[in-house]
């Protein structure tokens, strides 16, 4: 693959600078926080008012430190992520963890789908249907710009930008206690949240994110010598989706459950600030669900399709025609989904999940394995902090596994 020189220039004013730098760590935060992670965050704060948000930590800094390995691995080496699984394990590895990812993004397209559509059919009082069509075509449309690779970064710059704007007015508008968020911060989980917390964690602690990461700045042409640059940049990004995560959260805890109004999808919160505080509230909100909403559908379509692009030696460049026609594929197959089921079905969601018990933990070993082996990484092998947070991860992402395994077969 042909590295872009997309790297920060020295001119320019110091916004632009910034702007050019976040990159890769903005494009991981918002297609890893998407419709469903803006439902299940309201879900909390709705039920559990502020006493979740001590989770929201913690599932970042594992979600940093797995970041910090692909990065790493994305600078070290000239071969892609999974190819170095390829040379490791064998064709196999590398197929099965690419077609895993592609199947798992490719099953949660409609969710993603429908709720860009929802935020314009509420918003505008129209059907779902034709915005479902209008949104999955302009994404479409980006992948045969010259430099797809730009236009992303732009795109999820924007989508990003709209996130934290909408959702942080959201929250000036809900004026939270903030002793009560103080509290939030003390470890407990109430009775009946234990699956709300899977959920949460699960969301925020996006193994497909993280390993994509390393594809990201390989394809942005960050240099070894430029390492320290490209960590400073993942963890920008997840620290953003760390910020609009707990928005969120307090903004439902502080509108919703008093009201003991409960979520059932992500545009709920904004059908309930429109008669609370006027329809120009619910309609910054239902901005806000669109910039999340794109982002990941964009955002998971380009994971799928690389993944599966490079794992059966397609390549990996995002403007290869392959890779091209193999993320269209995947946002054809939300989009139709979305328009014959007009929800994401249950048994997408089931097969997603079961993909997610076997493949997920083993692609975090994988990972941490890769970061450790010193022929490929040389002098930036995983030190102490992150091989923690490596074996901390890895016990977590078990736990996520078990946890859906029981109920969705045990129970």
């Amino acid at each position: 693959m042909t590295k872009q020189t997309n790297r920060p220039s020295s001119k320019g004013s110091p916004l632009l600078k910034l702007v050019k730098f976040l990159g890769p760590g903005l494009i991981t935060a918002a297609l890893v926080f998407g419709p469903g992670s803006l439902t299940v965050t309201s879900r909390l704060g709705a039920s559990f008012g502020f006493d979740l948000l001590w989770v929201i930590p913690p599932a970042v800094v594992l979600m940093m430190g797995f970041t910090v390995m692909s990065t790493k691995i994305g600078v070290a080496s000239s071969r892609s992520l999974l190819q170095l699984f390829r040379d490791k394990w064998g064709d196999w590895a590398a197929i099965a963890c690419g077609f895993a990812l592609f199947f798992v993004t490719a099953s949660f397209q409609a969710g993603n789908t429908i709720g860009a559509g929802i935020a314009f059919s509420e918003s505008f009082q129209t059907p779902t249907w034709p915005w479902i069509s209008i949104v999955s075509l302009a994404a479409i449309s980006l992948l045969f710009f010259k430099s797809f690779y730009k236009i992303l970064e732009r795109v999820m710059m924007l989508m990003v930008a709209v996130m934290l704007v909408s959702f942080l007015f959201t929250l000036i508008l809900s004026q939270p206690e903030w002793g009560k968020v103080i509290g939030g911060l003390t470890p407990s989980i109430p009775d009946g949240a234990l699956l709300l917390v899977v959920a949460l964690v699960a969301s925020s602690f996006s193994i497909g994110g993280a390993f994509y990461q390393s594809y990201l700045v390989q394809e942005k042409g960050w240099k070894v010598k430029e390492t320290s640059s490209a960590i400073m940049e993942g963890l920008s990004g997840i620290l953003v989706l760390g910020i609009i995560t707990g928005t969120i959260l307090m903004s439902a805890a502080a509108i919703l459950q008093p009201k003991n109004i409960a979520v059932q999808s992500a545009g709920d919160m904004g059908n309930t600030l429109a008669p609370l505080y006027g329809n120009w509230a619910g309609l910054v909100f239902m901005l806000g669900l669109f910039g999340a909403s794109f982002s990941s559908l964009v955002g998971n379509a380009t994971i799928g399709g690389t993944l599966c692009s490079d794992a059966l030696n397609q390549g990996r460049s995002l403007n290869s025609l392959p890779v091209k026609l193999f993320i269209s594929l995947i946002i054809i197959i939300g989009a139709l989904v979305a328009l014959v089921f007009g929800k994401l079905p249950l048994e997408l969601i089931v097969f997603a999940q079961g993909i997610t018990i076997f493949a997920v933990p083993f692609i975090g070993i994988g990972i941490m394995m890769i970061s450790n082996d010193r022929s490929i990484m040389g002098a930036s092998v995983n030190g102490l902090i992150l091989n923690t947070l490596g074996i901390i991860g890895i016990g977590v992402l078990f736990f996520l596994a078990g946890t859906n395994f029981y109920q969705l077969f045990l129970k």
